[in-house]
């Protein structure tokens, strides 16, 4: 679990902005949030040809300029962004069709943010989609955001999260083959999951006593044993245990009754056992409000609940309902209470 060594608030904090894929809607929805008042400094790692195409594309008046970290801290102004420059190979990609080129330096941008959070010259990190194909294809391994935050910053176990304003759901396990998912599942990993998502409820969220429900694996929760053991002989022991060191974790819950409007009052946050056991449901009540955060970095880290979404680059018809809000997130976590 990660140590107490978030960066300390700051009255204006300052928000480092990877765009993602440049030929995908991150680059159009950071220049239409631009325009946008934010109570913090915002500060875009990427590069400035390509934003100002995009906004010149775009027809969105933008004013580009260079980003001092030494400098002291400024409130976002409309219709600007400060800039690290990140440097394409391929800065004139064009919507929807990306190219490999790119991808040293779309990860030495996540590289440069991660370090700066590392630094404390910046105090959280807000990332944009990437397509991790692309990235592969240019012979850089890369497995996604989340595996290259906790490598860069020394993080063994991390939790993904995705929270929109009415659910948080974590999840145990993420991107499995569903027949890996129960031999997955061991008391170490979930204990270490419970004690990171109560650290970071505490140190992000600020609350003081979190309410954790924990689902169970099988059908209504293994039936006491009759459709599946692993809640009988992993997790209701790990919950026993925890509880005793002053936890509070309801479960093993039924999925299919851990997320009725009963259960979710009386918890802060559902811990899912895999990725579809609890994704579904927060996707179709949160549609594009869900905000991507990593729990257990030493670094905040929120990012968008979508892909590159290559459909619709250069439509227009993106909605930026996501990236706005890990914005937020990000400042609410990085701000004094």
């Amino acid at each position: 679990m990660a140590a107490d060594s978030h960066p300390p608030r700051h009255s204006i904090p300052r928000i480092l902005i990877t765009p993602g894929e440049p030929a995908g809607i991150g680059p159009e929805l950071l220049v239409r949030l631009a325009a946008n008042n934010f109570p913090a400094q915002l500060l875009v790692v990427g590069d400035p040809q390509q934003l100002a195409a995009t906004a010149q594309q775009m027809e969105i008046p933008l004013s580009l300029q260079p980003a001092n970290l030494d400098a002291p801290r400024q409130r976002h102004q409309p219709g600007r962004l400060e800039l690290l420059s990140v440097p394409f190979t391929r800065p004139d990609v064009a919507p929807g069709r990306p190219s490999p080129d790119n991808a040293a330096a779309l990860v030495s941008a996540i590289k440069l943010a991660t370090q700066s959070c590392q630094s404390r010259t910046a105090d959280a990190l807000v990332t944009g989609p990437i397509d991790k194909a692309v990235i592969n294809q240019a012979g850089i391994p890369f497995t996604g955001h989340t595996e290259l935050l906790a490598e860069l910053t020394g993080t063994r176990d991390v939790v993904m999260l995705l929270a929109s304003e009415r659910l948080k759901v974590a999840l145990l396990t993420t991107h499995l083959p569903l027949r890996q998912v129960a031999q997955a599942i061991t008391a170490e990993r979930l204990t270490t999951a419970l004690q990171i998502i109560h650290h970071d409820l505490v140190r992000l969220y600020r609350i003081p006593s979190p309410r954790i429900a924990v689902c169970g694996l099988n059908p209504h929760a293994g039936e006491g044993g009759y459709l599946g053991d692993e809640e009988q002989r992993i997790i209701q022991p790990v919950l026993n245990e925890l509880r005793q060191q002053g936890m509070s974790l309801v479960g093993p819950l039924p999925a299919d009754s851990a997320f009725t409007p009963q259960a979710l009052e009386r918890c802060d946050l559902v811990l899912a056992m895999y990725h579809d056991q609890g994704l579904p449901v927060l996707k179709q009540g949160a549609g594009q409000d869900a905000v991507n955060i990593t729990l257990g970095l030493p670094i905040i880290r929120t990012s968008v609940d979508h892909g590159t979404a290559y459909d619709l680059a250069g439509s227009g018809q993106a909605t930026t309902d996501s990236l706005e809000r890990a914005i937020h997130t990000a400042i609410a976590f990085s701000s004094p209470a």
